[in-house]
Parts: C-alpha cells; sequence; structure tokens
C-alpha cells in the first residue's frame, strides 16, 4: 500500500537457465489513501490466513492469488494449502494438511528471472520460487534448498538459494507486493533483531561482496548461532547486544543505507529512531515488520499500524508504503519510510 529435486534438506536441484514465488499476498493501500495495510488478506488457510473471502491480491482467492501448489521441503505443509507450513522455529516433520516431500524442484526446465527487487531473483520450473545468489555455494544455512543453473560458460554453475516467506519476514514483504525493499547490491543495511540469521543470510546474498550487513541480535544463543554463519559470509558483522543501547555498538559501524527492523517490542518505532539517529543517513530508508499483537494485543490490529505510523512520523521518518504479511504472518504489517534528519 502507497502511502499518501531433492526433498532432502539443503539438497541442490541442478538446472539449465534461460521455483518460491506462488502468487503475492495482502493487499496494498497507501499511506493518506484508501486501503490501510489489510486490505486483501488471505482466504486460504494458510498460517496466519483467517478463513474467509481473499480480496485483491489475496493468497489463494482474487486477483494475485495462488495458481499453484508450492510445498517447502519435508513435512513443512503445503504452500497453497498447509495450515501451518514451516514458520520460523517451526520443528521439521510438523507441517499443515497437504505437507510432504517437495522443494525446489524442476530439472533441466528451470529459468531464472531478476526480480524487480535487484538481487532478488525468481526460479521458475514446475513451481515458482522466490531465490537469492548464493554468496557462499555449496553451503545451506538453515536447510533450505538450492538450485544450481549453468553460468553460461561450459561446465560453469551458480547456485541459488530459496527464500522461504514462511520463515522470513522480508521474503513475506517482497511476496505482499512491496514496491521496494531499499535493500540491493553493494548497500551497507542494519538488521534489527537478526535473530540465528536465516534472513540475515539472504539479504547477505542480495547485497553481495560490495555490501555488509550489521546484524544486531539480543539473545546469546541466538547470537552462537548468527556468529557461525557469519564465518563463512564475510559481509556480515555479527553484534549480539541490546538494540535499544545502539551507543554500545557505535564503534562497530558507519553509517548505512537502509535499517531493517524485526524486534518484536512494544517501543520498537522508538528502537528504530534511536538507531537512526546514530547510523541512518539523511536520505537513507528503514523497512520495519510489525506485530501488533508484540504492541497492543487488546486493539485490533490495522489501528496498531496507524499508531505505529504516526510514532514513526514525529521521529522525522515519511511513510512511503505498508503492506500486510498474511498469510505467511498473521497480524503483521510491513512498512518502509524514508528518513528526513534535518527535518
Amino acid at each position: 500500500m502507497a502511502f499518501g529435486a531433492d526433498s532432502r534438506p539443503g539438497a541442490v536441484v541442478h538446472a539449465h537457465p534461460s521455483s518460491y514465488l506462488t502468487g503475492a499476498s495482502g493487499g496494498r493501500g497507501g499511506f493518506g489513501g484508501r486501503g490501510g495495510g489489510s486490505r486483501g488478506g488471505g482466504a486460504s488457510r494458510g498460517r496466519g490466513g483467517p478463513p474467509g473471502r481473499g480480496g485483491r491480491g489475496g493468497f489463494s482467492g482474487g486477483r494475485g492469488g495462488v495458481a499453484k501448489r508450492g510445498d517447502f521441503g519435508r513435512g513443512r505443509g503445503d504452500f497453497g494449502r498447509g495450515r501451518g507450513g514451516g514458520g520460523r522455529g517451526a520443528p521439521r516433520g510438523r507441517g499443515g494438511r497437504g505437507g510432504g516431500r517437495g522443494g525446489a524442484r524442476g530439472g533441466s526446465n528451470v529459468i531464472l528471472k531478476p526480480h524487480k527487487h535487484p538481487g532478488v531473483f525468481i526460479a521458475e520450473g514446475k513451481e515458482s520460487l522466490l531465490v537469492t545468489k548464493n554468496l557462499v555455494p555449496g553451503e545451506a544455512v538453515y536447510g533450505e534448498k538450492r538450485i544450481s543453473i549453468d553460468g553460461g560458460i561450459e561446465g560453469t554453475k551458480v547456485e541459488y538459494r530459496v527464500w522461504n516467506p514462511f520463515r522470513s519476514k522480508l521474503a513475506a514483504g517482497v511476496l505482499g507486493g512491496l514496491d521496494d525493499i531499499f535493500i540491493a547490491p553493494g548497500k551497507k543495511v542494519l538488521y534489527l533483531g537478526a535473530a540465528s540469521g536465516t534472513s540475515v543470510s539472504h539479504v547477505a546474498d542480495i547485497v553481495g561482496p560490495e555490501g555488509v550487513v550489521y546484524a544486531v541480535e539480543f539473545s546469546p544463543r541466538s547470537g552462537r548461532d548468527l556468529i557461525s554463519m557469519a564465518k563463512k559470509r564475510t559481509n556480515v558483522i555479527p553484534i549480539v547486544e541490546d538494540a535499544r543501547t545502539p551507543q554500545r555498538y557505535r564503534m562497530l559501524l558507519s553509517t548505512v543505507d537502509v535499517i531493517f527492523a524485526d524486534v518484536a517490542q512494544p517501543d520498537q518505532a522508538r528502537i528504530i529512531a534511536h538507531n537512526a539517529e546514530y547510523f541512518l543517513k539523511a536520505g537513507g530508508h528503514i523497512v520495519i515488520s510489525i506485530k501488533a499483537s508484540c504492541i497492543d494485543s487488546t486493539v485490533p490490529a490495522e489501528a496498531v499500524f496507524t499508531r505505529e505510523v504516526e510514532v514513526l512520523k514525529e521521529s522525522k521518518f515519511k511513510p512511503i508504503e505498508q503492506v500486510t504479511l498474511e498469510p505467511y504472518e498473521r497480524d503483521h504489517a510491513m512498512v518502509t519510510a524514508l528518513y528526513q534528519r534535518h527535518q
């Protein structure tokens, strides 16, 4: 909304050039325009998608709905029908109905196409899959499927990693129809709420060797996984600190182009504003995942989203766009905004 293959985890599928995108979820509307963040919810019973009629951009009904089934790996639930398809941290072997074996199938008929977001691609075969170019070929991070495509020179291969929107809010935002994620090759990104590095690894793929991702995570346990991932993805700088206190890691960062935040805290807008004061360049952007229930579970999600946008406006941000993350995440929205430091 604009304001104003092999089924084993980590298996590689080989293909020739010339699949996890199965349709856009959630609707869009504009800041100051009609719609709001919830226009076009999910009609399918995918994770977080309430039963009902699918609006424009709905998950399985209406314009932009899912046209194909594309299950993600072993037991995570069918993408089009699964009730609980493999969310972040979901145990293996438990998936929604319709789950089962699958993943990045397509054989020699996979065609790679660039997505509108630089550094993001679509692998089209029997399924359409959202993928990123693997920064460390031969290495999976969280058991994701990998697709190997001919590199144009005889005997060369280029490897891509399937990007699962049930395990990445940013992937859900891409499939939700964000016009711009502002994360692109060569960019410097501050990632707040990095967890164990699942989404961070894909951001590292996108920015590439010329970019850098400063990944902040408070939990020591998740931080250990993040550090382990960063040993091979050398454009990731892991920071095990509290995002509420950016002064404690200010010596580790330079000015960044983008802040991505998935901190799920009641004061997350203030946390982002505080980090922006330290690190975000004038004219830089933020991409924030808002979980309504973490802020106020007593009011409708749309009211929470509206209130958070107002807080951002008071903190020198000009909202650009808002999309719902359903059916991948229930009562979540993703908001992008421009930072006006000298306003």
